[in-house]
């Protein structure tokens, strides 16, 4: 194996070494998702949800689009999945949880959650 092999999968652990950017990448399994969905999800504040999803951005896990006022983030490289599956085996632990798409006010989770018969806060 090369250095430059190595210094890239150095990389890529670094980028999942955080709690919270492995949680944005599970919330991401499941599809498209703007940053204000993550942000509900996660219950956390919208600058620090940025910040991770910059960090997963700069290492070419997820790339994002812009749709008029919304931020949406997908995963460019769904071989990660895999390697959180794995990781999860070799940890044990639960199953993730099911994102809430009622918390989030966005357009996409407000018609799912309409199409879900869901309560929504819009």
């Amino acid at each position: 194996m090369t250095n430059t092999t190595v210094i890239k999968q150095a990389r890529l652990f670094k980028a999942l070494m955080h709690p919270i950017r492995i949680k944005i990448l599970d919330i991401l399994r499941e599809g498209e998702a703007c940053v204000c969905h993550v942000e509900a999800v996660l219950g956390l504040r919208q600058a620090y949800v940025s910040q991770q999803l910059a960090v997963l951005r700069k290492s070419g896990l997820i790339a994002d689009r812009r749709d008029g006022p919304n931020i949406y983030y997908r995963i460019t490289q769904p071989e990660i999945l895999s390697i959180l599956d794995l990781a999860q085996t070799i940890v044990g632990g639960d199953t993730p949880a099911e994102t809430i798409t009622a918390l989030c006010s966005c357009p996409r989770c407000t018609t799912i959650s309409r199409t879900r018969g869901e309560a929504s806060y819009d």
